[in-house]
């Protein structure tokens, strides 16, 4: 007969499914018990078996086993504490796969903490040198934040593809001290979010998202941090409609300013999206910047080009159609390598080089087994 955990803590129980927001019934289908048994397991009338609690503590909750002996839940913020302009409705609306993205996204930040010893390595960290209140002008942000990042239009221009334009936005936004990361999300209509850190701000998108909506999610989120805002983006043409009063404000003045960037107004041919509706040409316009052609459409119908039903309809016909995204094609080193980024890669890699770190501690750092730590570093000194 299977030892009974009889002295684990009820309430940790209960805390650890509503923070991964799962209800009695999704949490005990997943590990084949009915909801009563969870319901008397959480009410301390029932014990689980050690190995049910390891089955739900690591395979439902993503927790340590350890902590459901606890003699108190943890004290660790609600969502609604770290989105606080994020309206309720889509804070309740986070996945499981979500909560445990933002989880990850706060233990890479305590790694990066640990890494380098509290201190950001950048020594010109955006979020600190670009500072902006509410009401900033979009325009003049973009400029400033493109001036930044040394990043011209001709350099733009030059990009042969989106999958070369994410990597050089991204390289130049972890240059100046924003850790990207990336994880393909469960829940589709997330594109990413950011955690705002006065020393280690990240940005975390859904790499199941197309390429160009990768990079605009960089910018929006970036916006955000430099506004000094924690936030979650979904792709969902009513998001922006749930927002009321200064957040609402905040979220359009980041999707104009992330326009601003990419594509500056006085930089598009005009001659040419001013003949009329040509998807042939605003597709060609919107290859030459490597963004969607629904910015191009947002673009035009700022300058009065067209009519909102029309904006609608293009871009709900567009949005139906496959998006080329997802980095990897399967081999798992280029994978995680994607997911983990140049700048935490190699900050992690050169601290274990300089013996600061042990090959325990840098997989745990990395979130992966010891023993694909080689081939992992094979793969990313090879792609240098």
């Amino acid at each position: 007969m299977s030892e009974r955990a009889t002295s684990l803590t009820p309430q940790v129980l209960t805390w650890a499914r509503e923070r991964a927001g799962l209800s009695v019934e999704e949490a005990a289908a997943r590990i084949g018990k009915s909801p009563d048994d969870l319901t008397a397991w959480e009410r301390g009338q029932l014990s689980p078996t050690y190995s049910q609690l390891e089955s739900l503590a690591e395979h439902v909750y993503h927790r340590p086993v350890a902590l459901f002996f606890f003699p108190e839940p943890p004290d660790e913020p609600l969502p609604q504490s770290e989105f606080r302009t994020l309206p309720d409705f889509d804070i309740l609306s986070l996945a499981p796969d979500t909560r445990f993205a933002i989880r990850d996204a706060y233990a890479y930040m305590e790694s990066l903490r640990e890494l380098s010893n509290g201190k950001n390595p950048s020594d010109r960290l955006i979020t600190r040198k670009i500072r902006v209140e509410r009401g900033a002008d979009p325009l003049r942000l973009a400029e400033a934040v493109r001036a930044f990042l040394e990043i011209s239009l001709d350099q733009q221009w030059a990009w042969t593809d989106t999958d070369m334009a994410l990597k050089a936005w991204r390289n130049a936004v972890e240059s100046a001290g924003v850790y990207v990361f990336k994880r393909s999300f469960k829940q589709k209509e997330v594109s990413g979010f950011c955690l705002f850190d006065e020393e280690f701000p990240i940005i975390m998108l859904n790499n199941g998202t197309a390429f160009t909506r990768q990079i605009f999610t960089i910018f929006h989120e970036l916006g955000h941090l430099l506004h000094g805002v924690s936030t979650v983006s979904k792709e969902d043409a009513g998001f922006v409609d749930r927002f009321q009063g200064e957040a609402k404000e905040l979220e359009i003045a980041c999707n104009r300013f992330t326009a601003d960037l990419l594509v500056p107004e006085d930089s598009l041919p005009w001659s040419q999206l001013d003949r009329g509706i040509d998807e042939a040409v605003i597709g060609d316009v919107a290859r030459r910047y490597s963004v969607s052609k629904e910015v191009i459409l947002r673009r035009m119908l700022d300058h009065r080009l067209l009519g909102t039903d029309t904006y609608q309809r293009l871009t709900a016909k567009w949005n139906r159609e496959p998006a080329r995204g997802s980095e990897g094609g399967g081999n798992y080193y280029a994978t995680q390598a994607s997911y983990l980024g140049q700048g935490f890669l190699h900050l992690a890699f050169s601290r274990y080089a300089a013996g600061m770190i042990t090959l325990t501690q840098l997989a745990d750092h990395l979130s992966i087994k010891a023993r694909y730590i080689g081939k992992l570093e094979a793969f990313v000194v090879g792609q240098r």
